[in-house]
């Protein structure tokens, strides 16, 4: 049997399994804290399908009603009252920070949103070690053994992990298994650009890459309008189990269809053979051992890979890490209203990351350089974002901020497609994964420090703002760093 573009097979496969991956990380952040909204009735009718809510003079709280007929009294100190379609509608804050108490219900709104604020930062932290952790030991890992065991490893443990944070009772073990999840999903990172690496010719890789990017955002944008569905359907800790498996399924086709590498695949044809080993320069070079940590950190070139992502991941992570909480804050979004608003800057990511791929690709095939097609391509996208992320500061709406957002992740996807390409730009196949791992660490100790930084600024709009400085220190570190984008002797 033989697959006519088996290359798009593999890389269709990465990206269903990023779009999980995505799913999967907001499980957490969706759910952590949400505006629900209750209808002020004379009297409770559990049957009706609304959310709803009596006021109990003597007492001085409400007695709440959910879809499910579950009836709960909450302090009139914790509601908050908003007038919408002539009707008086009574918002509630829910969420796992709330169910398993870990905010407590004798603060104001304003120390209660602090403090959510604060602690959803302290747990990504964590979150993010073992991410960074991961980074490196999976670029490691997918070199020595492959990106077919790489990916069943990295999976398994990630979507065991997601489905066993249904067990969380307080902090510590929620913290845990957000830990165990940062160690499995870390790996498709350096595994994708090691995969392309194998199956693409060069002229193919920041295309290839761009998809990978595009299928991120796609989790990003299914992922507040499927989690949160799903939390009104079932709770956070269905939710956990559905997500959390959804991974496990997909190691099916995956260990079908992703048998060898193009060089051995039976399935292959010769003409995409030929075409992807012949469009490879690094496959002529006879040194082809893979170098150290050492050896790659000895060489100033590398370290284009390593500052540029330090500095320019922070934007992305800020944006998954924080906006529901944004949403909800800023513009008083219940539960669906953040749902239907929180994938819009997605797409923008999702448009970015595609045509990155394809803008340098097409430098390429039109006689320009690889180092004049990446740098022109990371310069327009930071063009792009400086711009976009103080518009969308300033905006008063949240139509209007979600689109500016959009621009905003568009311009660093359209960048960071051409960042994670140059490790294999730079190297053959028994070193990509562990720049590529390297790269990922830099950017989790970057994420890492402006979240802490974050926690001590108490306005949105300024955290957002000083994000804009580091599209100048990311793209200024790569340029000085990295001379010609070549093949390292």
């Amino acid at each position: 049997m033989k697959i006519k573009g088996l290359r798009w097979w593999i890389i269709g496969l990465i990206m269903l399994i990023t779009i999980i991956n995505y799913l999967d990380r907001g499980t957490l952040n969706y759910m952590w804290v949400t505006n629900i909204e209750y209808t002020l009735t004379d009297a409770l009718h559990p049957e009706r399908k609304e959310n709803q809510a009596v006021y109990v003079a003597e007492t001085g709280s409400y007695e709440l009603c959910n879809t499910a007929g579950k009836e709960k009294r909450v302090d009139a100190a914790r509601i908050t009252v908003k007038e919408k379609d002539g009707s008086t509608l009574i918002v509630h804050k829910e969420g796992i920070a709330y169910d398993l108490g870990l905010i407590s219900t004798e603060l104001s709104a304003e120390e209660a949103a602090r403090q959510a604020k604060d602690m959803l930062g302290t747990i990504t932290i964590f979150f993010m070690i073992a991410y960074g952790i991961s980074q490196l030991v999976s670029g490691k890992m997918y070199d020595r053994i492959g990106t077919r065991k790489g990916f069943l490893v990295s999976v398994l443990l990630w979507g065991t992990a997601d489905a066993l944070t249904s067990l969380s009772r307080g902090l510590v073990s929620l913290t845990g298994f957000r830990m165990m999840l940062g160690l499995g999903e870390a790996g498709p990172w350096p595994g994708t650009t090691k995969s392309n690496a194998e199956w693409f010719p060069q002229k193919e890789r920041a295309l290839a890459q761009g998809l990978f990017g595009a299928a991120a955002s796609l989790g990003s944008i299914f992922a507040p309008v499927i989690i949160l569905m799903l939390y009104i359907a079932f709770g956070w800790k269905v939710t956990f189990v559905i997500v959390g498996g959804l991974g496990l399924l997909w190691l099916i086709p995956w260990l079908i269809l992703n048998k060898k590498g193009p060089k051995e695949h039976p399935w292959i044809t010769e003409e995409e053979r030929s075409y992807i080993l012949n469009g490879q320069p690094e496959i002529q070079m006879t040194n082809d051992r893979g170098k150290s940590w050492g050896e790659l950190l000895a060489n100033r070139k590398n370290w284009s890979v390593i500052l540029g992502r330090f500095f320019l991941d922070p934007i992305w992570w800020m944006f998954v890490t924080y906006l529901p909480l944004y949403l909800a804050d800023v513009f008083n979004l219940n539960i669906k209203e953040v749902a239907f608003s929180a994938w819009v800057p997605y797409v923008g990511a999702m448009i970015g990351s595609i045509s990155g791929g394809w803008f340098s690709g097409y430098l390429i095939r039109n006689g320009k350089t690889v180092d004049y097609a990446r740098k022109a391509a990371m310069i327009l996208g930071g063009i792009i974002i400086i711009p976009s992320i103080i518009a969308a500061v300033f905006s008063s709406s949240v139509g209007m901020a979600v689109v500016f957002m959009a621009f905003v992740l568009g311009g660093f996807q359209f960048v960071m497609t051409n960042i994670q390409t140059i490790p294999s730009d730079l190297h053959s196949g028994k070193s990509v994964g562990s720049l590529a791992g390297l790269g990922g660490a830099s950017a989790v100790l970057g994420t890492i420090l402006a979240i802490l930084f974050a926690q001590y600024i108490t306005s949105w709009g300024l955290l957002f703002s000083l994000l804009a400085a580091l599209v100048p220190l990311s793209l200024g570190s790569i340029f000085l760093t990295i001379g010609k984008i070549e093949p390292i002797k």
